[in-house]
């Protein structure tokens, strides 16, 4: 046998399982193991495997060819659809009352850029009733078509009739790559459609990309806590799907007086067919269901201190902005979790973001890092959010956050 797997470098990521043309290759307790009555030493597991744990033992030109009449049938059956069968980048418009997630705009905005590298159309895809009106929305914010699916069962989200809608509509017409918000909806809805069409779900991405080679969907994403950025690529699926969190793109201009084809079509479930019923939405009013849409944000970190955390509210509250917190100062009881910004909390794009006592770890980062002007206050010259920052002031926040609200009350007050 040609073909040795290291079974201490391999990490189980499945992608030579998937590759395999013949089937020989296998997850055993999270190691890749070869059946050598199947492997006819092709080597497309060790082109593709990304930590270089497999390795023939002689060079590719001199291996035994592969028979191309069983191979055929076992490549079909991994990959269901060649890349050709699917075209298009779909954006899925969340809306809510009729209302569209900002989100939806955003992601157009990098469906666009998507659309553009590889030469295919850019599709919002709209579920609901009475939705009519977000068709010329997503139109102006960059869609060259829109699918729409407007019918009464699907008023109120609930994941059997969204599913149903959405599958069929992809089943259908077949798009490469579908992006969707990583809301609490985007999450619920894409994880089913995913599970549904047994494809790869990348979920809160942080960059998006195409490769000009094989035109596969980059899918970049803190990883490991946050401590590396991974890229992740569907390699052998369709649809590539991902979600990205609300923030983190930035919002496309409109376009006044763009438009382009609409396919409308039909539910087809009824109201009898479906499991669940809406009873009442109940609105939370914590800060946090505000956070991602302020636009100026005073957060605070461990470097605050409990006592210190009223000078926090006060600069907030005399810039009009809101409270955010570092995942150390929830887990201190000193703000909620609503309140958390990072990789477990908010993604948030303000126009002025204040880093109060936080040092400016990789977790918290990805959660602000794309705000407009970041000023940055520690007692630690070499804290790493001083890298990120517009403004840094270096001094303790007991001292300096009093100073700073005086000055900006007396600023204020002069321009009354």
């Amino acid at each position: 046998m040609a073909v040795e797997i290291n079974a201490k470098a391999c990490i189980g990521c499945g992608i030579c399982v998937d590759t395999c043309p013949v089937q020989a290759l296998s997850l055993v307790d999270g190691v890749s193991v070869v059946d050598p009555k199947q492997c006819v030493d092709c080597g497309a597991c060790v082109k593709v495997c990304p930590t270089n744990a497999i390795t023939l033992d002689k060079p590719l030109a001199a291996q035994k060819k592969q028979p191309a009449t069983p191979a055929e049938p076992a490549v079909k059956k991994a990959a269901p659809a060649a890349e050709g069968d699917y075209q298009g980048v779909w954006v899925f418009v969340e809306q809510m009352e009729g209302e569209a997630a900002p989100v939806s705009w955003e992601l157009m905005g990098e469906g666009r850029k998507l659309a553009d590298k590889l030469g295919v159309e850019l599709a919002g895809v709209i579920l609901g009733a009475q939705v009519e009106h977000l068709v010329p929305e997503a139109f102006a914010y960059g869609a060259d078509k829109v699918y729409i699916i407007d019918d009464p069962v699907l008023a109120r989200y609930r994941t059997e009739p969204y599913l149903h809608g959405l599958v069929k509509l992809i089943r259908q017409y077949r798009p490469e790559i579908v992006l969707m918000g990583a809301t609490t909806l985007g999450r619920d809805l894409s994880g089913t459609v995913a599970t549904e069409l047994r494809t790869g779900l990348t979920a809160d991405c942080t960059v998006l990309d195409i490769n000009p080679e094989t035109r596969l969907l980059e899918q970049t994403r803190p990883a490991f806590g946050g401590n590396i950025m991974a890229t992740i690529l569907c390699r052998t699926r369709r649809p590539q799907m991902a979600t990205v969190r609300p923030r983190v793109m930035a919002m496309p201009p409109r376009q006044e007086g763009r438009s382009g084809q609409v396919i409308r079509e039909e539910l087809g479930l009824k109201e009898e067919e479906i499991q669940t019923k809406v009873l009442e939405y109940i609105t939370a009013g914590a800060a946090g269901v505000y956070l991602d849409k302020a636009e100026i944000i005073v957060a605070g970190g461990r470097g605050v201190g409990a006592k210190n955390w009223p000078l926090l509210e006060e600069l907030a509250r005399v810039l009009g902005g809101t409270v955010g917190a570092s995942r150390a100062a929830v887990e201190a009881g000193w703000a909620s979790p609503a309140q958390q910004v990072g990789q477990t909390g908010y993604t948030v794009r303000p126009k002025v973001y204040f880093a109060v006592g936080i040092s400016g770890a990789i977790q918290h980062l990805v959660g602000m890092q794309t705000s407009d002007t970041i000023v940055a206050i520690n007692n630690d010259a070499n804290a790493p959010i001083f890298k990120i920052a517009d403004y840094g002031i270096v001094g303790d926040a007991a001292q300096i956050l009093p100073a700073l609200v005086e000055n900006f009350k007396q600023q204020l007050a002069g321009r009354r």
